[in-house]
């Protein structure tokens, strides 16, 4: 335990009399971490800093607002939908998030006002079958079909 500080010498001589003596005692040997650098060092000062690491040590996301919360979602499931494996899948992917859209228009959401617009599902569906062309069929391997030509026209053309 330490002693309180004498009366008539200064907290900053006090302070550095006792890391001091702590020192020489080797109270500060064998430290966890001891010569490693420290975490955040060189960065700029983060008033959050401490919920951000426990943040990252939970593998949990920072809560969005509301608004914000429905754009990135949209944004997601038009990557999601590009990627699909079908065009019925995109389809109901992006069918889904303009229901949750439809549904955010009805009730106040938190975060900035922003107006997510449906997301045009023909345009999705276009960037899916950009992304997936559909197998070219193999041309028949016999000779191409014959006109069909009356025996005059086969006599006036040779």
């Amino acid at each position: 335990m330490t002693e309180r500080k004498p009366p008539g010498v200064s907290f900053e001589t006090w302070i550095d009399r006792q890391i001091r003596e702590a020192t020489e005692r080797g109270e500060f040997d064998d430290l966890p971490g001891a010569g490693r650098p420290l975490p955040g060092e060189g960065r700029p000062y983060d008033e959050m800093w401490w919920i951000r690491q426990k943040m990252q040590a939970e593998n949990l996301s920072f809560p969005l607002p509301g608004t914000l919360a429905l754009r990135k979602e949209a944004e997601e499931s038009r990557a999601v939908a590009v990627g699909a494996r079908t065009e019925a899948e995109a389809r109901r992917i992006i069918g889904a998030i303009n229901d949750k859209i439809r549904e955010s228009y009805g009730k106040p959401l938190s975060g900035p006002p922003l107006l997510q617009p449906l997301i045009d599902v023909e345009e999705v569906v276009g960037d899916w079958r950009a992304r997936h062309p559909a197998e070219e069929k193999p041309a028949a391997a016999g000779p191409p079909p014959r006109e069909k030509r009356s025996f005059f026209q086969r006599l006036r053309r040779g």
